[in-house]
Protein backbone atom coordinates (compact mmCIF):
# COMPACT_ATOMS: atom_id res chain seq x y z
CA UNK A 1 0.00 0.00 0.00
CA UNK A 2 0.86 3.27 -0.65
CA UNK A 3 2.90 4.85 1.96
CA UNK A 4 1.49 8.23 2.14
CA UNK A 5 -2.09 6.08 2.63
CA UNK A 6 -3.20 6.98 6.33
CA UNK A 7 -5.25 4.61 8.50
CA UNK A 8 -8.18 5.71 10.75
CA UNK A 9 -7.71 3.48 14.28
CA UNK A 10 -9.84 3.15 16.59
CA UNK A 11 -8.42 2.06 20.13
CA UNK A 12 -10.27 0.68 22.76
CA UNK A 13 -8.58 -0.74 25.72
CA UNK A 14 -9.30 -2.25 29.14
CA UNK A 15 -10.19 0.18 31.71
CA UNK A 16 -6.89 -0.58 34.03
CA UNK A 17 -4.32 1.86 33.86
CA UNK A 18 -1.51 -0.46 33.28
CA UNK A 19 -3.68 -1.36 29.56
CA UNK A 20 -4.98 2.14 29.06
CA UNK A 21 -1.02 3.47 29.41
CA UNK A 22 0.68 1.27 26.65
CA UNK A 23 -2.62 1.75 23.96
CA UNK A 24 -1.96 5.56 24.05
CA UNK A 25 1.56 4.96 24.06
CA UNK A 26 0.52 3.31 21.10
CA UNK A 27 -1.64 6.04 19.85
CA UNK A 28 1.02 8.19 20.36
CA UNK A 29 3.45 6.25 18.05
CA UNK A 30 0.98 5.79 15.29
CA UNK A 31 -0.16 9.37 15.16
CA UNK A 32 3.44 10.34 14.61
CA UNK A 33 3.09 8.75 11.63
CA UNK A 34 0.09 10.50 10.14
CA UNK A 35 -2.26 8.00 11.13
CA UNK A 36 -5.57 9.16 13.23
CA UNK A 37 -6.59 7.37 16.18
CA UNK A 38 -10.07 7.43 17.86
CA UNK A 39 -9.14 6.66 21.78
CA UNK A 40 -12.29 5.26 23.40
CA UNK A 41 -12.76 4.97 27.35
CA UNK A 42 -14.64 6.28 30.25
CA UNK A 43 -14.98 11.01 30.65
CA UNK A 44 -13.20 10.26 33.89
CA UNK A 45 -10.38 8.22 32.67
CA UNK A 46 -9.43 10.20 29.99
CA UNK A 47 -9.17 12.92 32.51
CA UNK A 48 -6.96 10.85 34.52
CA UNK A 49 -4.81 10.34 31.46
CA UNK A 50 -1.37 11.95 30.59
CA UNK A 51 -2.24 14.67 28.14
CA UNK A 52 -2.12 14.58 24.47
CA UNK A 53 1.28 16.39 23.21
CA UNK A 54 0.15 19.71 21.14
CA UNK A 55 1.96 18.28 17.85
CA UNK A 56 0.04 15.21 18.31
CA UNK A 57 -3.66 16.87 18.83
CA UNK A 58 -4.56 17.13 15.44
CA UNK A 59 -3.88 12.95 14.95
CA UNK A 60 -5.72 12.02 18.44
CA UNK A 61 -9.53 12.23 19.49
CA UNK A 62 -10.22 10.96 22.71
CA UNK A 63 -14.25 9.55 22.33
CA UNK A 64 -16.13 9.01 25.67
CA UNK A 65 -17.92 6.02 26.29
CA UNK A 66 -20.34 6.43 28.96
CA UNK A 67 -20.41 3.29 31.03
CA UNK A 68 -24.51 2.74 31.84
CA UNK A 69 -25.39 2.84 35.50
CA UNK A 70 -24.48 -0.67 37.22
CA UNK A 71 -25.86 -0.89 40.97
CA UNK A 72 -22.85 -3.23 42.23
CA UNK A 73 -20.67 -0.06 41.04
CA UNK A 74 -19.73 2.93 43.29
CA UNK A 75 -20.61 6.57 41.96
CA UNK A 76 -17.23 7.04 39.63
CA UNK A 77 -15.89 3.92 39.77
CA UNK A 78 -14.55 3.56 36.16
CA UNK A 79 -11.30 2.05 36.54
CA UNK A 80 -9.87 -1.01 38.50
CA UNK A 81 -8.24 1.49 40.55
CA UNK A 82 -11.39 3.03 41.67
CA UNK A 83 -12.34 -0.86 42.81
CA UNK A 84 -11.84 -3.58 45.29
CA UNK A 85 -10.67 -7.17 43.06
CA UNK A 86 -14.12 -8.52 44.31
CA UNK A 87 -15.52 -5.81 42.56
CA UNK A 88 -13.79 -5.78 39.26
CA UNK A 89 -16.50 -8.33 37.58
CA UNK A 90 -19.16 -5.77 37.28
CA UNK A 91 -16.76 -3.56 36.00
CA UNK A 92 -15.97 -6.16 33.11
CA UNK A 93 -20.08 -6.40 33.05
CA UNK A 94 -20.61 -2.44 32.75
CA UNK A 95 -17.81 -2.66 29.61
CA UNK A 96 -19.93 -5.58 28.07
CA UNK A 97 -23.00 -3.45 28.06
CA UNK A 98 -21.65 -0.90 26.05
CA UNK A 99 -22.33 -3.25 22.70
CA UNK A 100 -25.37 -0.45 21.47
CA UNK A 101 -22.58 2.12 22.20
CA UNK A 102 -19.70 1.05 20.27
CA UNK A 103 -21.65 -0.27 17.47
CA UNK A 104 -22.68 3.39 17.29
CA UNK A 105 -19.42 4.37 17.21
CA UNK A 106 -18.21 2.20 14.10
CA UNK A 107 -21.04 3.40 11.96
CA UNK A 108 -20.14 7.03 12.67
CA UNK A 109 -16.36 6.74 12.33
CA UNK A 110 -15.95 3.63 9.34
CA UNK A 111 -12.34 3.30 10.84
CA UNK A 112 -9.68 1.20 8.79
CA UNK A 113 -8.85 -1.34 12.40
CA UNK A 114 -10.43 -1.54 15.55
CA UNK A 115 -7.13 -1.99 18.37
CA UNK A 116 -8.55 -3.55 21.52
CA UNK A 117 -7.87 -5.58 24.65
CA UNK A 118 -8.11 -8.59 26.23
CA UNK A 119 -11.79 -8.19 27.96
CA UNK A 120 -14.08 -6.67 25.03
CA UNK A 121 -14.57 -10.35 23.49
CA UNK A 122 -18.10 -9.69 21.63
CA UNK A 123 -15.95 -6.93 19.80
CA UNK A 124 -15.04 -8.64 16.52
CA UNK A 125 -18.54 -9.79 15.99
CA UNK A 126 -19.54 -5.90 16.06
CA UNK A 127 -17.16 -5.00 13.99
CA UNK A 128 -17.42 -7.69 11.44
CA UNK A 129 -20.69 -6.30 10.46
CA UNK A 130 -18.80 -2.74 9.44
CA UNK A 131 -15.95 -5.04 7.68
CA UNK A 132 -13.52 -3.19 9.97
CA UNK A 133 -10.31 -5.63 10.84
CA UNK A 134 -9.71 -6.57 14.49
CA UNK A 135 -6.14 -6.54 15.77
CA UNK A 136 -5.92 -7.59 19.82
CA UNK A 137 -3.12 -5.66 21.40
CA UNK A 138 -1.72 -8.13 23.63
CA UNK A 139 -0.04 -5.67 27.25
CA UNK A 140 0.81 -8.76 28.76
CA UNK A 141 4.11 -10.30 27.15
CA UNK A 142 4.35 -13.84 25.07
CA UNK A 143 5.68 -15.95 27.90
CA UNK A 144 2.28 -15.28 29.74
CA UNK A 145 0.47 -15.94 26.63
CA UNK A 146 2.58 -18.68 25.42
CA UNK A 147 1.72 -20.02 29.21
CA UNK A 148 -1.80 -19.93 28.76
CA UNK A 149 -1.81 -22.32 25.71
CA UNK A 150 -3.78 -22.91 23.20
CA UNK A 151 -7.25 -21.76 22.45
CA UNK A 152 -8.51 -25.07 23.38
CA UNK A 153 -6.94 -24.68 27.04
CA UNK A 154 -9.26 -21.64 27.06
CA UNK A 155 -12.36 -22.32 25.29
CA UNK A 156 -13.06 -25.75 25.95
CA UNK A 157 -14.30 -26.47 29.23
CA UNK A 158 -13.17 -30.22 29.24
CA UNK A 159 -9.82 -29.67 28.38
CA UNK A 160 -8.85 -26.53 30.45
CA UNK A 161 -6.31 -27.05 33.10
CA UNK A 162 -8.30 -26.58 36.44
CA UNK A 163 -5.51 -28.24 39.36
CA UNK A 164 -2.92 -27.12 40.76
CA UNK A 165 -0.36 -29.17 39.56
CA UNK A 166 -1.43 -28.08 35.99
CA UNK A 167 -0.22 -24.40 36.36
CA UNK A 168 3.34 -24.86 39.19
CA UNK A 169 5.57 -26.51 36.12
CA UNK A 170 6.10 -24.97 32.35
CA UNK A 171 3.16 -26.69 30.29
CA UNK A 172 3.96 -29.63 27.68
CA UNK A 173 3.26 -27.51 24.35
CA UNK A 174 6.27 -25.35 25.62
CA UNK A 175 9.65 -27.43 23.79
CA UNK A 176 12.27 -25.51 25.24
CA UNK A 177 13.21 -25.02 28.92
CA UNK A 178 11.66 -22.85 30.97
CA UNK A 179 10.92 -21.94 34.69
CA UNK A 180 7.72 -19.74 33.81
CA UNK A 181 4.79 -21.35 36.01
CA UNK A 182 2.96 -20.23 39.41
CA UNK A 183 3.37 -21.53 42.91
CA UNK A 184 1.40 -22.95 44.99
CA UNK A 185 0.51 -19.97 47.15
CA UNK A 186 -0.42 -17.81 43.88
CA UNK A 187 -2.97 -20.53 42.25
CA UNK A 188 -5.68 -19.38 44.57
CA UNK A 189 -5.58 -15.68 43.59
CA UNK A 190 -5.12 -16.48 40.02
CA UNK A 191 -7.84 -19.09 40.09
CA UNK A 192 -9.83 -16.64 41.71
CA UNK A 193 -9.19 -13.84 39.41
CA UNK A 194 -10.28 -15.31 36.52
CA UNK A 195 -12.93 -17.65 38.10
CA UNK A 196 -14.64 -14.41 40.35
CA UNK A 197 -17.22 -13.63 37.60
CA UNK A 198 -21.02 -12.14 38.44
CA UNK A 199 -23.82 -14.23 36.98
CA UNK A 200 -23.75 -12.43 33.70
CA UNK A 201 -20.00 -12.17 33.48
CA UNK A 202 -17.82 -14.33 31.31
CA UNK A 203 -14.35 -15.51 32.48
CA UNK A 204 -10.95 -13.74 31.79
CA UNK A 205 -9.49 -16.79 29.43
CA UNK A 206 -12.77 -17.72 27.83
CA UNK A 207 -12.69 -13.80 26.94
CA UNK A 208 -8.99 -14.23 25.59
CA UNK A 209 -9.83 -16.98 23.72
CA UNK A 210 -12.98 -15.76 22.03
CA UNK A 211 -10.86 -12.44 21.06
CA UNK A 212 -7.88 -14.71 19.72
CA UNK A 213 -9.94 -16.84 17.86
CA UNK A 214 -11.96 -13.63 16.13
CA UNK A 215 -9.27 -11.06 15.74
CA UNK A 216 -7.26 -10.64 12.48
CA UNK A 217 -3.84 -10.51 14.03
CA UNK A 218 -1.81 -10.14 17.05
CA UNK A 219 0.07 -7.37 18.30
CA UNK A 220 1.94 -7.74 21.92
CA UNK A 221 3.99 -5.59 23.91
CA UNK A 222 7.70 -7.56 23.51
CA UNK A 223 10.51 -7.87 21.39
CA UNK A 224 12.64 -10.13 20.18
CA UNK A 225 15.51 -9.16 21.67
CA UNK A 226 13.66 -10.71 25.34
CA UNK A 227 12.06 -13.33 24.06
CA UNK A 228 12.12 -14.56 20.94
CA UNK A 229 10.98 -18.17 21.50
CA UNK A 230 7.97 -17.29 23.43
CA UNK A 231 7.04 -15.04 20.37
CA UNK A 232 7.55 -18.28 18.01
CA UNK A 233 5.75 -20.36 19.89
CA UNK A 234 2.50 -18.16 20.48
CA UNK A 235 2.37 -17.83 16.31
CA UNK A 236 2.25 -21.63 16.01
CA UNK A 237 -0.52 -22.29 19.00
CA UNK A 238 -2.93 -19.75 17.41
CA UNK A 239 -1.82 -20.25 14.05
CA UNK A 240 -2.14 -16.51 12.83
CA UNK A 241 0.77 -13.47 12.77
CA UNK A 242 2.08 -12.22 16.16
CA UNK A 243 3.37 -8.69 15.99
CA UNK A 244 5.64 -7.39 18.33
CA UNK A 245 5.15 -3.48 18.73
CA UNK A 246 8.17 -2.97 20.90
CA UNK A 247 8.84 -2.16 24.55
CA UNK A 248 6.57 1.65 24.08
CA UNK A 249 9.14 2.94 26.96
CA UNK A 250 8.55 6.19 27.89
CA UNK A 251 12.20 7.15 26.93
CA UNK A 252 11.64 6.39 23.36
CA UNK A 253 8.79 8.49 22.75
CA UNK A 254 9.49 12.38 22.19
CA UNK A 255 6.95 13.80 24.53
CA UNK A 256 7.12 13.01 28.72
CA UNK A 257 4.65 14.79 29.72
CA UNK A 258 4.14 15.42 33.21
CA UNK A 259 0.07 14.96 33.19
CA UNK A 260 0.12 18.32 34.67
CA UNK A 261 2.38 17.55 37.77
CA UNK A 262 5.17 20.01 37.28
CA UNK A 263 6.31 20.72 40.70
CA UNK A 264 8.10 17.91 41.61
CA UNK A 265 9.29 17.58 44.63
CA UNK A 266 11.48 14.44 44.89
CA UNK A 267 14.44 16.02 42.24
CA UNK A 268 15.94 17.75 44.73
CA UNK A 269 16.28 14.94 47.31
CA UNK A 270 17.18 12.58 44.51
CA UNK A 271 19.73 14.40 43.42
CA UNK A 272 21.64 14.51 46.93
CA UNK A 273 22.25 11.01 46.45
CA UNK A 274 24.64 8.89 45.55
CA UNK A 275 24.54 7.61 41.99
CA UNK A 276 22.12 4.03 41.95
CA UNK A 277 21.94 4.41 45.56
CA UNK A 278 18.29 5.04 45.84
CA UNK A 279 15.63 2.48 45.61
CA UNK A 280 12.17 3.24 44.16
CA UNK A 281 9.06 0.92 46.00
CA UNK A 282 5.80 0.92 44.31
CA UNK A 283 3.30 -1.91 43.64
CA UNK A 284 1.60 -0.17 41.13
CA UNK A 285 -2.67 0.65 40.64
CA UNK A 286 -4.46 -2.57 41.13
CA UNK A 287 -2.39 -4.54 43.91
CA UNK A 288 -4.13 -3.71 47.56
CA UNK A 289 -1.50 -4.74 50.49
CA UNK A 290 -2.48 -5.55 53.46
CA UNK A 291 -1.50 -3.99 56.81
CA UNK A 292 0.61 -6.75 57.28
CA UNK A 293 2.64 -6.63 54.35
CA UNK A 294 2.73 -3.14 53.74
CA UNK A 295 4.58 -3.19 57.85
CA UNK A 296 7.13 -6.21 56.58
CA UNK A 297 8.11 -3.76 53.58
CA UNK A 298 8.43 -0.98 55.86
CA UNK A 299 11.04 -2.34 58.53
CA UNK A 300 12.77 -4.31 55.58
CA UNK A 301 13.35 -1.09 53.86
CA UNK A 302 14.10 0.49 57.27
CA UNK A 303 17.03 -2.33 57.83
CA UNK A 304 18.34 -2.14 54.46
CA UNK A 305 19.32 0.93 55.52
CA UNK A 306 19.23 2.16 51.80
CA UNK A 307 17.78 5.53 50.77
CA UNK A 308 14.33 5.00 49.40
CA UNK A 309 11.46 6.67 47.81
CA UNK A 310 8.34 4.90 47.96
CA UNK A 311 4.89 5.12 46.30
CA UNK A 312 2.23 3.65 48.92
CA UNK A 313 -0.88 3.37 47.53
CA UNK A 314 -4.21 3.18 50.14
CA UNK A 315 -6.89 0.61 49.40
CA UNK A 316 -9.89 2.01 48.39
CA UNK A 317 -11.98 0.02 50.89
CA UNK A 318 -10.33 1.51 53.39
CA UNK A 319 -10.95 4.77 55.62
CA UNK A 320 -8.82 7.51 55.05
CA UNK A 321 -7.78 8.14 59.11
CA UNK A 322 -6.28 4.52 59.05
CA UNK A 323 -2.52 4.48 59.49
CA UNK A 324 -0.78 1.53 57.45
CA UNK A 325 2.43 2.33 58.73
CA UNK A 326 4.45 0.70 61.36
CA UNK A 327 4.26 3.16 64.70
CA UNK A 328 7.26 5.46 64.68
CA UNK A 329 8.19 4.49 61.13
CA UNK A 330 7.99 8.18 59.64
CA UNK A 331 10.47 9.15 62.52
CA UNK A 332 12.71 6.75 62.15
CA UNK A 333 12.89 7.14 58.40
CA UNK A 334 13.09 10.57 58.16
CA UNK A 335 15.96 11.32 55.86
CA UNK A 336 16.24 7.72 54.96
CA UNK A 337 13.28 7.67 52.97
CA UNK A 338 10.15 9.61 51.17
CA UNK A 339 6.73 8.21 51.43
CA UNK A 340 3.95 9.19 48.81
CA UNK A 341 0.18 8.26 49.62
CA UNK A 342 -0.22 9.85 45.96
CA UNK A 343 0.53 10.33 42.66
CA UNK A 344 4.19 9.91 41.59
CA UNK A 345 6.45 11.27 38.68
CA UNK A 346 7.45 7.44 37.99
CA UNK A 347 9.53 7.63 35.33
CA UNK A 348 11.09 10.67 36.44
CA UNK A 349 12.25 8.13 39.49
CA UNK A 350 13.56 5.66 37.71
CA UNK A 351 15.38 7.64 35.11
CA UNK A 352 17.13 9.38 37.45
CA UNK A 353 20.72 8.41 38.09
CA UNK A 354 20.43 8.39 41.77
CA UNK A 355 18.11 5.74 41.64
CA UNK A 356 19.49 1.88 41.21
CA UNK A 357 16.68 -0.38 41.90
CA UNK A 358 13.05 -1.08 41.83
CA UNK A 359 10.90 -3.15 44.42
CA UNK A 360 7.77 -3.46 42.68
CA UNK A 361 4.55 -6.21 41.88
CA UNK A 362 6.09 -7.39 38.65
CA UNK A 363 3.43 -5.76 36.54
CA UNK A 364 4.73 -5.48 33.02
CA UNK A 365 4.28 -2.00 32.79
CA UNK A 366 6.59 -1.34 35.21
CA UNK A 367 9.09 -3.96 34.33
CA UNK A 368 9.39 -2.40 30.85
CA UNK A 369 10.13 1.14 32.60
CA UNK A 370 12.54 -0.31 34.93
CA UNK A 371 14.41 -2.28 32.78
CA UNK A 372 14.42 0.61 30.06
CA UNK A 373 16.45 3.07 32.45
CA UNK A 374 18.70 -0.17 33.45
CA UNK A 375 17.46 -0.45 36.83
CA UNK A 376 18.03 -3.78 38.95
CA UNK A 377 14.27 -5.21 40.40
CA UNK A 378 13.60 -6.89 43.54
CA UNK A 379 9.61 -8.57 42.89
CA UNK A 380 7.53 -9.38 45.12
CA UNK A 381 4.29 -10.79 42.08
CA UNK A 382 0.83 -10.52 43.85
CA UNK A 383 -1.94 -11.26 41.56
CA UNK A 384 -2.53 -11.82 37.39
CA UNK A 385 0.34 -12.53 35.44
CA UNK A 386 2.93 -11.22 37.45
CA UNK A 387 4.06 -14.20 38.85
CA UNK A 388 4.79 -15.22 35.29
CA UNK A 389 6.38 -11.94 34.85
CA UNK A 390 8.65 -12.61 37.84
CA UNK A 391 9.88 -15.95 36.78
CA UNK A 392 10.66 -14.87 32.92
CA UNK A 393 12.74 -11.96 34.83
CA UNK A 394 14.30 -14.08 37.01
CA UNK A 395 14.94 -16.80 34.35
CA UNK A 396 16.78 -14.29 32.16
CA UNK A 397 19.04 -13.44 35.15
CA UNK A 398 17.84 -9.35 35.29
CA UNK A 399 16.20 -9.34 38.66
CA UNK A 400 15.15 -11.61 41.99
CA UNK A 401 12.38 -12.32 44.04
CA UNK A 402 11.86 -11.74 48.02
CA UNK A 403 11.75 -15.25 49.42
CA UNK A 404 8.48 -16.64 50.62
CA UNK A 405 6.25 -19.47 51.99
CA UNK A 406 5.19 -21.53 49.38
CA UNK A 407 1.99 -22.72 50.97
CA UNK A 408 0.80 -18.91 52.01
CA UNK A 409 3.10 -16.39 50.11
CA UNK A 410 3.56 -15.16 53.15
CA UNK A 411 7.02 -13.01 53.44
CA UNK A 412 9.51 -11.33 56.62
CA UNK A 413 10.82 -8.08 56.75
CA UNK A 414 14.43 -9.83 57.08
CA UNK A 415 14.04 -11.73 53.24
CA UNK A 416 12.62 -7.87 52.33
CA UNK A 417 16.48 -6.85 53.37
CA UNK A 418 18.05 -9.57 52.30
CA UNK A 419 16.98 -8.83 48.60
CA UNK A 420 17.25 -5.32 48.57
CA UNK A 421 21.13 -5.36 49.80
CA UNK A 422 21.76 -8.41 47.35
CA UNK A 423 20.02 -6.28 44.53
CA UNK A 424 21.47 -2.48 45.32
CA UNK A 425 25.08 -3.01 47.35
CA UNK A 426 26.36 -6.94 47.67
CA UNK A 427 29.40 -7.45 45.47
CA UNK A 428 27.17 -11.21 44.92
CA UNK A 429 24.75 -8.84 42.99
CA UNK A 430 26.99 -6.92 40.54
CA UNK A 431 26.26 -9.37 37.59
CA UNK A 432 22.25 -8.79 38.07
CA UNK A 433 23.13 -4.89 37.86
CA UNK A 434 25.06 -5.30 35.09
CA UNK A 435 22.46 -7.19 33.36
CA UNK A 436 19.85 -4.99 34.16
CA UNK A 437 22.17 -2.12 32.68
CA UNK A 438 22.67 -4.06 29.38
CA UNK A 439 18.86 -3.82 29.03
CA UNK A 440 18.18 -0.54 29.08
CA UNK A 441 20.10 -0.60 24.83
CA UNK A 442 16.92 -3.02 23.82
CA UNK A 443 14.60 -1.26 26.18
CA UNK A 444 15.30 2.23 25.86
CA UNK A 445 16.45 2.53 21.99
CA UNK A 446 14.63 4.63 20.07
CA UNK A 447 15.44 3.78 17.27
CA UNK A 448 15.51 0.14 17.38
CA UNK A 449 11.94 0.49 19.12
CA UNK A 450 10.71 2.49 16.90
CA UNK A 451 11.34 -0.42 14.05
CA UNK A 452 8.95 -2.92 15.65
CA UNK A 453 6.23 -0.02 15.18
CA UNK A 454 6.86 0.89 11.72
CA UNK A 455 6.91 -2.75 10.99
CA UNK A 456 3.62 -3.18 12.83
CA UNK A 457 2.51 -0.42 9.84
CA UNK A 458 3.75 -2.05 7.36
CA UNK A 459 1.69 -5.12 8.41
CA UNK A 460 -1.74 -2.97 8.43
CA UNK A 461 -1.14 -1.34 5.46
CA UNK A 462 -0.34 -4.57 3.48
CA UNK A 463 -3.50 -6.05 5.31
CA UNK A 464 -5.80 -3.37 4.09
CA UNK A 465 -4.28 -3.72 0.81
CA UNK A 466 -4.86 -7.61 0.26
CA UNK A 467 -8.61 -6.59 2.27
CA UNK A 468 -9.13 -4.26 -1.12
CA UNK A 469 -7.73 -6.48 -3.53
CA UNK A 470 -9.88 -9.10 -2.29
Amino acid sequence: MDNDVKLHIVMFPWMAFGHMIPFLQLSKCLAKKGHHISFLSTPRNLQRLPKIPPSLSSNIDLVELHLPPNENLPENAEATADLPMDKLPYLKDAIDDVKRPLFALLERLSPDFIIHDFNSHWVPRIADKFGVSCVFFSTFNAAMLAFMGPLSMWLDVETRRTLPEHFTVPPKWIPFPSTVAYRLHELERFMQTDNNASSSSVSDAQRIGLIVQECQFIAIRSCTELEPDYLRLLEELHRKPVLPVGMLHPSTQEDNTSNGHDNWEDGKWLDEQERSSVVYVAFGTEVALTKEQVHEIAIGLEQSQLPFIWALRRPPVLPDDLDMLPSGFEDRIRGQGIIHMGWVAQHRILAHDSVGGFLTHAGWGSIVESLGFGKAMIMLPMIGDQPLNARLMEEKGIAIEVERNDKDGSFTRDGVCKALRFTMVEKEGEELRAKARDMRRVFGDKRSQGEYVDGFVRYLKDHMQQKRLS
